[in-house]
């Protein structure tokens, strides 16, 4: 391992989607539940026929579901629709979540549906943020929710960023009391500014809702390393450690076989922790371009991590293709500063690259130009 880091990130169980057996007699016998109350068997049937439950998985929910007639679930169902859930969305929900069942749909359901909708979250919103954190839907309106998001928004002082960091990360309003302040105040311990604890807040929710013992190891470690708690590479370099060991691993593995030493890992990670966000595929892709391509060797590229979160077809290849030319005939050389090259704005790059050599290589602003509307075309994809 480079460095340590802990990681906290849960992932939810896969949910399993039976199709074939809805209406079919002789895979879904009455016989099978001879055992169970009639109640109970009418539960399981509902589960099949309206949510899309296995048998299996359709006795086990019935034991913790309460109710003998469809009334309840039924209003349960026409409630989301209202709100321009899908079927498939529903069932979903109640899959992952089948106590929500249970509850009384008008007084505990809907409340928390009329509060997101105040708040500027559409039904889709509501749909997709339900989805993924049906247990959202089980913690207390007036005791959990309203109060953690109250917390959110006076910290960020503003409507606009609660809302986005909620959106994000839905799971921040159920987690504000046992890991959301107590992460806050562990930053605030190490020297960093609310600005930057805002930012992490509303772009990486999920990096504050975690276990605090092992996001303070975390912080301590990228205090460790050198990084300014006032300046917002500290924060991105919590976000970037916070990640999952295998991932992190992978990544510094994959940096390896490009040949980069660990050395030179560590210090690209301290000019620019995000390099160690881009994905596997991404770093492959640019790695391959830029050593057999383009030639540069690993150690100079270990200069520039910056490189690493550009987009390959918006910028990097255009201008690299004017540099090409360039190199071609001996008006640069190989191992030009990337940060001129690629980190610049276009004006600059321009200004740098093509303006100076319009008398030797003529075609230049044509060949930049055809370069980035080739990459604007729908029908290339960005690696």
């Amino acid at each position: 391992m480079l460095f340590g880091y802990s990681s906290t990130r849960a992932t939810s169980p896969p949910t399993r989607n039976l199709v074939g057996f809805v209406g079919n007699p002789d895979f879904f016998p009455l016989r099978l539940f001879s055992s169970s109350s009639n109640q109970q068997s009418f539960r399981v049937s509902y589960l099949i026929n309206s949510f899309g439950f296995s048998p299996d998985s359709a006795l086990s929910a019935s034991k913790h579901v309460n109710f003998n007639t469809p009334e309840k679930p039924d209003k349960f169902i026409k409630i989301f629709k209202k709100y321009g859930f899908t079927q498939t969305q529903i069932s979903n929900l109640v899959r992952r979540n089948p106590d929500l069942l249970g509850c009384h749909a008008e007084k505990s359901i809907l409340p928390k549906l009329e509060f997101l909708e105040a708040k500027g979250i559409s039904g889709p919103e509501m749909a997709k943020i339900l989805s993924s954190f049906p247990s959202l839907l089980s913690r207390s309106l007036v005791k959990r929710i309203i109060p953690s998001y109250e917390f959110v928004r006076n910290f960020f002082k503003s409507e606009q960023k609660a809302i986005a960091a909620v959106k994000r990360f839905p799971d921040i309003l159920k987690s504000v009391e046992k890991y959301v302040e107590p992460n806050i105040s562990i930053l605030r311990e190490h020297g960093v500014p609310d600005s930057k604890i805002a930012t992490m807040m509303q772009y990486w929710p999920r990096c504050v809702v975690v276990n605090p013992c092992d996001f303070r190891k975390v912080v301590e470690k990228v205090e460790g390393m050198g990084f300014d708690a006032s300046k917002v590479t500290f924060v991105v370099a919590v976000i970037a450690l916070s990640m999952n060991e295998s991932i992190w691993e992978s990544k510094v593995d994959e940096y390896k076989k490009w040949g980069w030493s660990e050395e030179d890992i560590l210090n690209a990670f301290k000019k620019n922790p995000w390099c160690m966000r881009a994905s596997k595929d991404k770093l492959m892709a640019c790695m391959d371009f830029f050593i057999n391509q383009m030639g540069w060797r690993p150690c100079h590229l270990a200069k520039y991590p910056t490189i690493f979160g550009l987009s390959l077809k918006k910028r990097v290849v255009p201008r690299c293709s004017v540099f090409e030319v360039l190199l071609s005939k001996g008006l640069v050389k190989k191992e030009v500063s990337l940060n001129v090259l690629l980190i610049t704005s276009d004006k600059k790059f321009q200004q740098k690259f093509v303006v100076p050599y319009e008398e030797e290589a003529p075609d230049l602003l044509k060949l930049y130009k055809q370069k980035l509307y080739l990459s604007n075309a729908a029908n290339i994809d960005e690696v």
